[in-house]
């Protein structure tokens, strides 16, 4: 494990910068964050370290880590959510729904009733309208870098340490 030290203090999410203190996972290719706008409590995301559009142009090694880190992350937003079950998507390019040029994996909690029908929670994903209009995704406030990080504290105590793999 490598020292705090050697750890990117931004990280790269298409052409957003995102601070280490909105991380809470870091390997040597992939790192977690929490989200901006999350469509249910718990919403975060997996993303690997090297900009990347498009999950076909990831190496073998960045998918590897990338889904390890998912499996790793669901574990912690499943017990920490009370989830009955998690949605994992990737929306890969635009046309897909992908709304920040980079390759990311989202993890959200579910829980029964929280969406009317299982699959609108893809449409909230695009940004779509939604038949439920209290999650609508177009609706959400951004969080404050306060709120982000005090989840990203608790994210990363719960994950046991800060970073797996280092740089």
């Amino acid at each position: 494990m490598a020292a705090a030290s050697a750890i990117a203090k931004t990280f790269h999410f298409g052409p957003i910068i995102i601070p280490l203190s909105q991380t809470f996972l870091v390997t040597k290719l992939s790192y977690a964050l929490v989200n901006l706008k999350p469509i249910r409590p718990g919403h975060v995301l997996v993303a690997p370290r090297r900009k990347t559009l498009r999950f076909n142009d990831l190496t073998q090694e960045e998918v590897t880590d990338l889904f390890l880190q998912g499996q790793r992350v669901s574990k912690v937003i499943e017990k920490l959510f009370k989830a009955e079950g998690l949605t994992l998507c990737i929306q890969d390019g635009p046309k897909a729904g992908q709304t920040v040029p980079h390759v990311h994996l989202h993890v959200i909690p579910r829980h029964q009733g929280d969406f009317p029908n299982n699959d609108d929670i893809y449409s909230v994903l695009e940004g779509n309208v939604n038949p439920a209009p209290h999650i609508d995704n177009d609706q959400i406030n951004p969080r404050s870098n306060e709120e982000m990080a005090a989840e990203a504290v608790l994210l990363r105590s719960e994950l046991g340490h800060w970073n797996q793999g280092g740089d």
